[in-house]
């Protein structure tokens, strides 16, 4: 049974008035609530695995601030860490113990990174990979695959023109065509294409990068033999294998999708994870390659907030907790057993919807298929009925992001008395999306 709207009295007026100041009334474009019902929420606060907005409503949260949430809201040593450089400054612009400190704790724990350098956004972080590849292999051309997300960066900002191999189309106004150029585009899971590019651009290309596990757009869990396949082909041609592990850095676990693939890329990034939530990404790499950065080599990179103290406080007390042995088994238990609960009366009901899952991220796809590993196999028509269901779920008490094609979290703040409040609303929510 279709359940009451919740009140978003409060949140709409917010909008309307956030509308005279942002483009769109938001500061992130998924935020606007395009792609399901109503109006954005406005977050007031939030606590373990719960949220509060304007209006008051109480929410269990899947979407944990896009994934770095690990730990849940307002984690108490994260929290205290914070405070604690609160009171000694906010910002230097040089070096502090606590960079020695947070880089420590990740290289002593990630036997795929030698060294690292902190930067403050995901984004900033691929941006500075694709420049350091570029840099070390003194070649131009990227690959990236249809259906990855790597920040909002000129080169990266592309998607699939038409034809088996093609030059990245500009998916944004504002991204010259020259700089899409430089950025081949190919579905993924498609050796065919991958083995072209190598063959027609021969000696040219710097990288080729892919997400750790694809999980900007859908849950694209790849085969261990096809990113073999990647590690192979860039060895062999030269060229450079980045994985961005924006999400699946410190979530899948420690060392990441480099650890679940059992596979050496040449250069990772990580993003906001590292910092528990605050603003800071890294990139890392071996000693030899990351000796092209700048000051020891002539890749040029900066920024006045690179390791910054407070997000390296965080830092440090978020991976602190993270390192310690079973967290991520314990996750992935906790995760599975959530799933399978809902799988189980999905198939009772017969339903056509999949969830698919890695770790502690989850994923629904309106659809029949057993696997989903490229984005064309993604039924834009499908996310009609995650609209449904996103709408249902606000109305029970439970917060999922705001698209279809985006992934959900569990973190470790979710009691077992929040998942199956989360499981009961999620049956209910289905059967009114295939009414």
């Amino acid at each position: 049974m279709k359940a009451q709207d919740i009140s978003r009295e409060k949140s709409a007026e917010l909008f309307e008035k956030a509308k005279k100041y942002f483009p769109g009334g938001v500061n992130s474009p998924v935020r606007a609530f395009k792609s399901v019902y109503g109006t954005p929420l406005f977050i007031e606060r939030g606590d373990k695995a719960h949220l509060w907005d304007a209006d008051g409503n109480e929410f269990i949260d899947f979407c944990c601030s896009w994934g770095p949430l690990i730990l849940g809201h307002n984690n108490p040593e994260i929290r205290e860490a914070v405070q604690a450089q609160l009171s000694k400054g906010l910002s230097f612009g040089a070096p502090t113990a606590l960079e020695n400190e947070l880089a420590e704790l990740i290289i002593s724990n990630n036997k795929y990174v030698e060294k690292i350098r902190f930067v403050s956004s995901g984004t900033e972080a691929v941006m500075s990979a694709i420049r350091l590849a570029r840099g070390y292999t003194k070649r131009d051309k990227i690959v990236k695959f249809e259906g990855c997300y790597h920040g909002h960066s000129d080169s990266l900002l592309v998607k699939a023109g038409s034809g088996l191999v093609t030059f990245g189309e500009t998916s944004s106004a504002g991204v010259p065509k020259a700089f899409a150029d430089e950025t081949i585009v190919i579905g993924l899971n498609d050796k065919a294409a991958l083995e072209q590019v190598f063959v027609d651009f021969k000696d040219q290309i710097a990288a080729v990068i892919i997400e750790g596990v694809p999980a900007n757009n859908g849950l694209l869990i790849q085969d261990k033999e096809y990113i073999q396949f990647l590690r192979d082909i860039t060895t062999a041609n030269g060229s450079l294998l980045i994985f961005d592990e924006v999400i699946t850095g410190f979530r899948l676990g420690f060392e990441g999708a480099a650890k679940y693939y059992d596979i050496q890329p040449d250069i990772l990034t990580y993003g906001k994870i590292i910092g528990g939530g605050m603003p800071v990404g890294a990139y890392g790499a071996s000693s030899e390659i990351m000796g092209h950065i700048s000051p020891d080599g002539g890749v040029y990179q900066a920024g006045t907030l690179s390791g910054n103290p407070v997000a390296m406080a965080a830092g440090i007390a978020a991976l602190s907790i993270l390192a310690q042995p079973g967290f991520y088994e314990k996750q992935e238990q906790t995760t599975l057993a959530f799933v399978e609960e809902i799988r189980a009366f999905i198939t009772e009901k017969n339903l056509e919807v999949k969830i698919f899952t890695i770790g502690s991220i989850f994923w629904f796809a309106f659809t029949s298929l057993e696997k989903i590993q490229s984005a064309d196999q993604i039924d834009p028509a499908s996310m009609e009925k995650y609209k449904i269901m996103h709408r249902e779920l606000l109305n029970r008490g439970i917060y999922f992001g705001p698209s279809g094609y985006e992934v959900g979290f569990i973190s470790s703040a979710h009691t077992a008395e929040d998942l199956q409040t989360a499981i009961a609303a999620i049956k209910e929510a289905l059967l009114v999306a295939f009414s």
